[in-house]
């Protein structure tokens, strides 16, 4: 089996203190209500439910491209005692962008509408045809989401966004700030809100979570020198979302309350400390070609593990959760802080219109849908090298 890392050491915060001062707020607003959660098989989106099922909704309905992730979620909360309560609960194994979801959601009146539907990783801009459908999935798919919100729109109306957004210089970054701007076009139309994320320390998909299949498998570790996160547990990713749907005003980005120079952890100190943990001791190597070669079978107490510097297109060494530019208040919850936010006017037939003129001209190229972005986003300073993460371990 293997051990996680020491949670003291990596968790830097609670948010437990802002959840008990405001009980009685959630009791109320999710108690015998209706929710809906798009995405909610991830690691982010079922943390949530788990949150908000404590206080009682009568109905929740999870819809997510992912039949296996829904199955293993339906079965972690039947085998606890979330659902001992009955409440009507119901997966649904549909994309957002199908005809099929706006029957789902025309189907009853929401209390809480919550997306988790997204492209999360920035090895998700290769080439025109991967970044076409990130776009689609970050961008088009919200634009749908608020256009059915309009119509039926519910009390509470949360997307979460990630710390990407903040200066981006990615595409998936970018693409969530362009959500954001998309989202906030509404908060004068019904309550809105979003939440920069850190890092969920072994999330599905996650340069921690392969850690754990490398292990697994006997296959040694890789991961860049230079690059620090944020992180909080999969737990706390529910807890920052179940504040930020129902905490401050319409047009709230909320973020947690980590410190810029105490806070970030280095992923090489992670990766050493979680082989330490599992009674390896590491052994550091200078190639990808040296790390596969190693004799697991003659060094059976030692790991190998290679350490590069990062050159791989949008990436950064470093996060953040807000700019100098942005409204921010740190001071009035005890773990989350918050970004007010102006109005903004967006047409999203333009948005749609322009991205589509881009991924229909078959002459067109990735830079093209730079340039689109940069026209919605324009403090998007991209970082193009060539190259991208598929091409590692």
């Amino acid at each position: 089996m293997i051990n996680y890392l020491n949670k003291k050491k990596y968790q830097k915060i609670s948010f437990d203190l802002d959840i008990s001062f405001n009980n009685s707020l959630l009791l109320n607003e999710i108690n015998n209500k209706n929710i809906l959660v798009i995405g909610g098989a991830g690691t982010i989106g079922s943390s949530y439910i788990k949150q908000i099922l404590k206080y009682t909704p009568s109905k929740i309905t999870v819809v997510d491209i992912n039949e296996n992730g829904l199955t293993e979620l339906t079965r972690d909360l039947r085998s606890s005692n979330l659902l001992d309560y009955s409440p009507e609960y119901i997966t649904y194994p549909v994309n957002l962008l199908s005809d099929t979801f706006d029957k789902i959601f025309n189907s009853d009146t929401w209390q809480v509408v919550a997306n988790f539907s997204a492209h999360k990783h920035v090895r998700s801009e290769k080439d025109k045809i991967s970044v076409e459908a990130l776009i689609k999935n970050n961008v088009f798919g919200a634009i749908k989401l608020l256009i059915l919100c309009e119509v039926n729109p519910p009390k509470y109306f949360f997307s979460v966004s990630t710390d990407k957004a903040a200066n981006p210089v990615n595409i998936m970054g970018a693409s969530k700030s362009l959500m954001e701007k998309l989202i906030l076009s509404k908060k004068n139309d019904f309550r809105v809100s979003t939440a920069r994320f850190a890092n969920v320390a072994f999330s599905n998909g996650s340069l921690l979570d392969g850690f754990i299949y490398r292990l697994n498998k006997k296959q040694p570790l890789s991961c860049p020198s230079d690059i620090k996160r944020f992180f909080v547990t999969p737990e706390q990713s529910g807890q920052i979302c179940l504040l930020a749907t129902f905490l401050g005003e319409t047009g709230n980005i909320f973020f947690p309350k980590l410190d810029f120079d105490e806070d970030q952890i280095y992923f090489k100190e992670i990766a050493l400390d979680f082989l330490k943990e599992n009674g390896f001791e590491p052994e550091l190597v200078n190639s990808e070609k040296e790390a596969k070669e190693f004799d697991f079978d003659k060094y059976p107490n030692k790991y190998p593990i290679y350490f590069f510097k990062t050159d791989t297109s949008g990436e950064k060494t470093f996060e953040e959760f807000y700019t100098d530019d942005e409204d921010y208040n740190i001071k009035k919850y005890d773990s989350l802080g918050f970004i007010n936010t102006p109005d903004i006017k967006i047409s999203f037939e333009g948005v749609e219109s322009d991205f589509e003129s881009v991924f229909n001209n078959l002459n067109s190229e990735k830079s093209d849908i730079v340039t689109i972005i940069k026209k919605y986003v324009p403090d998007f300073m991209h970082i193009e090298t060539g190259k991208h993460l598929d091409q590692k371990m």
